[in-house]
């Protein structure tokens, strides 16, 4: 539009039948020279955008093109794959870093590397011990609890103080390795049974409390509860001193000095 404007302006170039500005103001825009010219002038900045638009057009065509091949080229690739092209990059780093004699970076590269895989599997080692004691101490006291109470009720205890007595075994008996109940003193020495030969059994530890803990046994109907006319006083061990605890078991024996409360 500017072109045609200047033309007319300027009076150079007037198309036949153009009104020259300079004479008149007003344009005739139904002149068939002016709407000429005006398409023109319209045209030719047109144009411009026109090769611009085919032009990005043609970049977006050739991008998609290669964004295809791209999608082609990389599909059903082993990631394991590309791993070890990965690690033998590393690898190959290392060795330019050794010609160029720069051994402790690459020492101290490795040594990372060892140290990570190391604490790595430590924590998974330790974790997994963890959760095997855990399991094989419930195992164990389940085990020896399931011993404790046969032995109590074969010895005739009663019924509902068997978890009783199981927690007073506790501090008696132990699992050996081949899942035996084994009594044992404070310093780990086995304790014996009253032939002073073969080791304490649950059972004739049970029995044993008839007389230290008469309360865990029925009373038998018209007569003295067990162990009720021994007139033992119900002594603590924590409480005895050294002496009474020489005296207790002299008259009484390890097995019952074991079963008072701790």
């Amino acid at each position: 539009m500017s072109r045609v404007f200047l033309c007319l302006q300027s009076g150079q170039h007037i198309p036949k039948g153009c009104i020259n500005v300079a004479e008149e103001n007003e344009i005739d825009l139904e002149n068939p020279a002016i709407k000429a010219a005006i398409a023109t002038a319209v045209e030719a900045s047109v144009s411009g955008l026109k090769t611009k638009n085919t032009e990005l057009l043609g970049k977006l065509k050739e991008t998609t093109g290669k964004l295809t091949q791209f999608e082609a080229q990389f599909e059903g690739i082993d990631i394991d794959a590309v791993k070890g092209l990965l690690s033998r990059a590393g690898q190959d780093e290392e060795t330019k870093l050794l010609t160029e004699g720069k051994v402790d970076e690459v020492f101290n590269r490795r040594t990372e590397r060892l140290r990570g895989d190391y604490d790595k599997q430590l924590k998974t080692v330790t974790a997994r011990a963890e959760k095997a004691e855990a399991f094989a101490a419930k195992f164990q006291g389940k085990v020896l609890g399931d011993s404790v109470r046969g032995a109590a009720l074969k010895a005739g205890a009663l019924p509902e103080a068997t978890d009783d007595i199981i927690l007073r075994a506790k501090g008696v008996f132990s699992l050996n390795e081949e899942g035996e109940a084994v009594a044992v003193d404070e310093s780990g020495q086995v304790i014996l049974g009253k032939d002073g030969k073969t080791p304490l059994t649950p059972l004739e530890w049970a029995e044993s409390l008839r007389e230290s803990a008469p309360h865990l046994w029925p009373r038998a109907s018209g007569t003295q509860a067990p162990g009720g006319g021994s007139g033992q006083a119900a002594f603590k061990r924590s409480e005895m001193t050294a002496e009474q605890k020489r005296d207790y078991q002299r008259k009484h024996g390890q097995t019952a000095f074991l079963q008072l409360p701790k």
